[in-house]
């Protein structure tokens, strides 16, 4: 039975986005993280390639909070994950839905990027293994 609690939620967030990044690392083109490049606009006043470490912290952080926002919205719109199947399904979809407001909104209306087809498609690749490890985790119920 998932284990859909606070922890899990952070912890699993946690791990999600790990793997997450390590396959944006193995993957992606060597451009900064649409973090990096919010630091650089918002916060810093350099290039995004001097805010990486910045830019991968705050994406950390967005992955933990939305572990988190995972596990409590769940329960509270009535969905069960009672088995891995759909523990990996409902992880996928939340990570189509973080993917379509990264998207939507932070890639264009924050950052103003005009983003050209393939990094489309890499981007939503990186959300499903997202929601796909975030699923698994809290299906394993670790913690």
């Amino acid at each position: 039975m998932a284990e859909l609690t606070v922890l899990n939620g952070l912890v699993g967030g946690l791990i999600a986005t790990i793997v997450m990044t390590v396959f944006m690392m193995t993957l992606g083109d060597d451009s900064p993280p649409p973090t990096a490049l919010f630091w650089s606009k918002y916060v810093g006043d350099g290039e995004p390639d001097e805010y990486m470490m910045q830019g991968m912290v705050l994406h950390m952080l967005y992955g933990i909070i939305a572990g988190l926002v995972f596990v409590v919205v769940v329960p509270l719109i009535g969905i069960s994950i009672g088995s891995m199947t759909t523990a990996v399904l409902f992880g996928l979809a939340y990570g189509f839905v973080l993917f379509l407001g990264a998207a939507a909104f932070w890639m264009n209306v924050v950052l103003d990027i005009d983003a050209e087809m393939p990094m489309v498609a890499m981007f939503l690749l990186f959300h499903l293994i997202y929601g796909g490890v975030l699923g698994v985790w809290l299906q394993l119920g670790v913690l």
